[in-house]
């Protein structure tokens, strides 16, 4: 049967092609606000005192103790966490795709929302728990004489991160269920492969590719996060504090050595990602749930062990969250918890930082504004015009994913803090910053959903005498809206929880919701910082309530 010829943009010369032009601006756009400042970071690294070409910086980071510290501390931190993400993950996961768990959507909401808020939320939530003056350490101190273990230091860091990361795992490996076929399952069992051994030899190897994608997720955000060490390691210096330290401390600033940092952190980054692109090409499956994994029914004392193993973990990562909401409406004596509930924090917070709530939902829809634009553009350019340019501008916008943020940020004041574009201190900025680095989303999603419409969908369009760009905002562009809108919104979720980008580029007039909680943190006005993380907490509820609607999914594939 012949094939049919493809009539998008055949109607022009190929240099006359609106999307050629496309292709090159969102080049350019990625040139001048990507490629340029870590090309710039890289230069100032390399860059001696007095501006001659020299690795004294890198010298200085590998011979003093202090630095490789902060790196080895780095590697440590993200090794454990990750590894105690799939070790929580993958056993809930599978407990609720396999077995019928009393309130496993229930279950599923509670992880979800979980994954959502900003990671130093969390450290703050422990502290406030079990911290040297916690609730429940003065509790047990007080009534029973215990004193438990410090949370402070190597393992708060890995508690904290581990209850919350593990989600984005248990999402991955979720999803992968719901695609492998029963009968897989069902011939092994068939051949005498039962119990352990059957999920040891057929499941998680089925499993592998999608669980090292997730765990390449909790890596790179680990690896990236400043406020959970800052607030809870107590000294346990990690990369993203010592950058920040080396390029805003209050004792003096050193613009190379911060850049050499950042760079072998991008070094780092860009290893795995490659190391793990590289493993999951080797091992990847094609699964088509033909016959999806039904649930069976558990009994007896295996059936009580599940139950409670998945209560628990979810139990615990959601705990956080629900201790601020609850320290959100307890009475202050100004800044400690006194008897007595009030809608007081709430009311301070709105009258004294409420501009901070503001500049945050302003940054963030300018942000995702942006972020829709260009990623409609990037994605119809990558799937209905292939070629070797724009399979490069798809990796190209795929790669702030593994840059963190502080990185991205110092990279961009480095580059644009001089005429003839200074951006810094302004807030543009900050939202150049976050559409770079928050577009992978919306691009995937935006990509996904337009693999699904059929390219004779627009060629009937164009053989009825429609413009390609008509054809696009007419036609193609309305189908793609459920799928664009539900990566703009995690995108948006990722925005307002951002701190390590903001607390580099912000000024007094750019604060954000996640800059004035860490900033009430530390001067120990708990009443505010909590009110404050709330409303943070019900924005992303009331986010992810919409990305539901609109996208008509029941979980989130990242």
């Amino acid at each position: 049967m012949p094939k049919r010829a493809n009539v998008l943009g055949a109607s022009r010369p190929k240099w006359m092609e609106p999307w050629l032009f496309v292709s090159v601006i969102t080049a350019l756009f990625y040139m001048l606000f990507l490629l340029y400042p870590l090309f710039t970071l890289l230069s100032k690294s390399v860059m001696g005192a007095d501006g001659s070409f020299s690795l004294m910086h890198f010298k200085t980071i590998f011979e003093k103790a202090y630095y490789g510290r902060a790196i080895v501390n780095s590697f440590k931190v993200t090794l454990a966490v990750t590894a105690f993400c799939v070790l929580l993950a993958t056993p809930l996961a599978y407990l609720t795709c396999v077995y019928k768990i009393r309130g496993s959507r229930v279950l599923e909401v509670l992880v979800l929302v979980s994954s959502m808020s900003a990671p130093f939320i969390g450290a703050y939530s422990w502290i406030m728990l079990f911290g040297r003056s916690g609730t429940v350490t003065r509790f047990l101190k007080q009534s029973l004489g215990f004193v438990i273990p410090d949370i402070y230091g190597f393992g708060g860091i890995v508690l904290v991160m581990s209850l919350q990361l593990y989600s984005l795992i248990y999402m991955f490996l979720s999803g992968a269920f719901k695609n492998m076929d029963q009968s897989l399952i069902e011939a092994s069992e068939s051949m005498g492969c039962t119990g352990l051994r059957k999920i040891v030899k057929v499941i998680l190897p089925l499993l592998l590719p999608t669980l090292l994608s997730g765990a390449l997720m909790v890596f790179m955000r680990t690896f990236a996060d400043y406020g959970t060490p800052a607030l809870i390691g107590e000294g346990y210096t990690t990369l993203p504090v010592l950058v920040y330290k080396s390029f805003m401390g209050e004792t003096g600033t050193n613009d190379s050595l911060a850049a050499a940092i950042s760079i072998i952190a991008v070094l780092v980054t860009t290893s795995v990602f490659l190391l793990q692109k590289f493993v999951v090409g080797r091992k990847k499956y094609s699964m088509n749930a033909l016959n999806p994994i039904r649930k069976r029914s558990l009994h007896g004392p295996g059936a009580f062990f599940a139950h409670l193993y998945c209560y628990v973990v979810v139990a615990l990562s959601i705990l956080p969250q629900v201790y601020v909401i609850y320290s959100s409406f307890r009475n202050t004596n100004g800044k400690l918890f006194v008897p007595g509930f009030s809608f007081n924090s709430y009311r301070t917070a709105i009258q004294t930082v409420g501009r901070t709530i503001t500049n945050t939902y302003v940054l963030g829809f300018i942000s995702i504004g942006a972020i829709v634009i260009i990623a409609v553009l990037i994605a119809y350019v990558v799937v209905r015009r292939p070629n070797p340019f724009n399979a490069t501008l798809d990796v190209v916008a795929m790669f702030p994913e593994t840059l963190a943020g502080s990185i991205l940020g110092i990279a961009l004041l480095v580059s644009f803090s001089r005429r003839p574009l200074l951006l810094s201190g302004t807030a543009f900025i900050m939202i150049l910053c976050y559409t770079v680095r928050r577009l992978p989303y919306t691009v995937r999603s935006s990509s996904a959903i337009l693999h699904r419409i059929h390219p004779s969908i627009e060629e009937a369009s164009i053989s009825l005498g429609a413009s390609d760009m008509k054809t696009f905002v007419r036609v193609t562009l309305p189908m793609m809206l459920p799928g664009v809108i539900s990566g703009a919104i995690l995108s948006w979720i990722m925005i307002i929880t951002e701190l390590s980008t903001s607390i580099i580029l912000y000024t007094t007039r750019t604060k954000t919701m996640t800059l004035e909680i860490y900033s009430q943190i530390i001067r120990g006005n708990d009443g505010i910082a909590a009110a404050i993380s709330s409303i943070l907490t019900f924005s992303t509820i009331i986010a992810l309530a919409a990305f539901f609607k609109i996208s008509g999914k029941k979980e989130i594939n990242f």
